[in-house]
């Protein structure tokens, strides 16, 4: 199975929104199924067949999600991350701001889709591949 090494350094060479496909194909090469990012901390649940699980480190310290979600606000700060136009830390500060907890990449249908505190979906993305 894959370790939370093998993922981090895949995840190295991600500056920018635009680089995230990249990612996406080289972690699914390693076994990856989905996996699971808390925006408070960047800390990430990975999931493999037969159950395995793994889980990386908080990357930063702990940020406050708003109570309240702007889906809105989240699409257009998403956009500009994934143009390219700021990095990974700039865009968790954008989702803590606008309310989003957590997303989730199913690596199978090659979605990423962002919650609320609520649990509610405030966006399904198709992943390019």
């Amino acid at each position: 199975m894959f370790t939370v090494e093998q993922i981090e350094s895949a995840h190295g060479k991600v500056k920018t929104g635009a680089d995230f496909p990249n990612y996406i194909k080289e972690i699914k090469e390693l076994g990856v199924k989905s996996f699971e990012t808390w925006v408070k901390d960047s800390h990430t649940e990975y999931f493999g067949e037969n159950d395995f699980k793994t889980t990386s480190e908080p990357q930063y310290k702990d940020l406050v999600i708003a109570d309240d979600s702007d889906q809105e606000k989240f699409i257009q700060q998403l956009k500009s991350h994934q143009r390219g136009e700021t990095d990974y830390m700039k865009f968790c500060e954008d989702c803590a701001e606008t309310g989003i907890e957590k997303w989730i990449v199913d690596l199978d249908q090659f979605t990423c889709i962002y919650y609320d505190k609520a649990g509610n979906e405030i966006l399904t993305e198709e992943i390019p591949h």
